[in-house]
């Protein structure tokens, strides 16, 4: 039986950052959404972004493993591509430490009405489509379920939470997505991923944490635990990470169908 042909790419468009300046100037929108798969160019888009609206911007982190100090190449932060545009809910709590969606969305709410009292554009980037969905759709803590996604009038906001999104999702063909996903992979052995890793352990954070984190710190710890050798656990983490990129896309199609309008962008 053959396999399935894949479903087709996201029609692009050009984003007019002017237009979203004077969106935001009126009132007509009130946060700037960057999502995409992992390798899709989400941080560089949205720092070149934060600099084309002519207005101070800030970027806000939608990423549920960079929170954590000390995980800095296996989670990809490359915060020199930042240079000064102000980030935010990054390295704000120890690798190890719990932290979850309700402490996001509380992160989020300070860190969203500090840069809106400053008369910034705020700008959400990540890959984490929890996240996004949490901080944008509403979510209801008090059932401690997320809420059905509906029809983007009838959604429920929270007090102090964007109500007026604009989503724009970073669009690459699945073959340079891949081959970005392979090069990163290879940079950051190079760069001391396994060193990351066995400097956590070193540090106390136990191993079953760090397997739960899920890609790099899963098959890194795997590997100093013995279970791996070096070959096996590149092999592994490149398809996890390419199936990850995989499930990615199919969240934010979904966000799609379910009525939230992605302007797709070629970075």
């Amino acid at each position: 039986m053959s396999k399935p042909e894949p479903a087709a790419l996201p029609q692009p468009e050009k984003i007019d950052p002017a237009a979203l300046a004077r969106n935001f100037e009126r009132g007509e929108t009130d946060l700037i959404v960057v999502l995409g798969p992992t390798a899709s160019g989400k941080t560089r888009y949205a720092v070149r972004l934060a600099h084309e609206l002519g207005l101070p911007a800030e970027i806000l982190s939608a990423d549920s493993r960079q929170v954590y100090r000390g995980m800095d190449i296996g989670t990809g932060k490359d915060l020199c591509e930042y240079g000064d545009i102000p980030f935010h809910l990054i390295d704000i709590c120890d690798a190890g430490e719990q932290y979850n969606l309700y402490r996001y969305k509380q992160d989020f709410k300070a860190a969203y009405a500090a840069i809106r009292s400053r008369g910034a554009v705020p700008i959400l980037c990540g890959g984490t489509g929890l996240y996004i969905h949490a901080v944008t759709s509403g979510y209801d803590f008090t059932e401690g379920k997320p809420l059905s996604a509906p029809a983007p009038a009838e959604r429920i906001f929270e007090e102090g939470m964007p109500c007026k999104p604009y989503f724009i999702g970073t669009l690459v063909s699945r073959e340079v997505r891949n081959e970005r996903i392979d090069r990163r992979l290879d940079e950051r052995l190079q760069e001391g991923m396994v060193d990351e890793v066995r400097a956590l352990l070193e540090r106390g954070v136990p191993a079953e944490t760090l397997l739960s984190y899920g890609l790099e710190y899963k098959f890194v710890t795997l590997y100093l635990q013995g279970e791996l050798d070096d070959k096996e656990m590149r092999q592994l983490l490149a398809t996890a990470i390419h199936q990850f990129a995989k499930r990615q896309m199919t969240w934010f199609r979904g966000m799609e169908r379910s009525g939230v309008p992605i302007h797709w962008t070629l970075v």
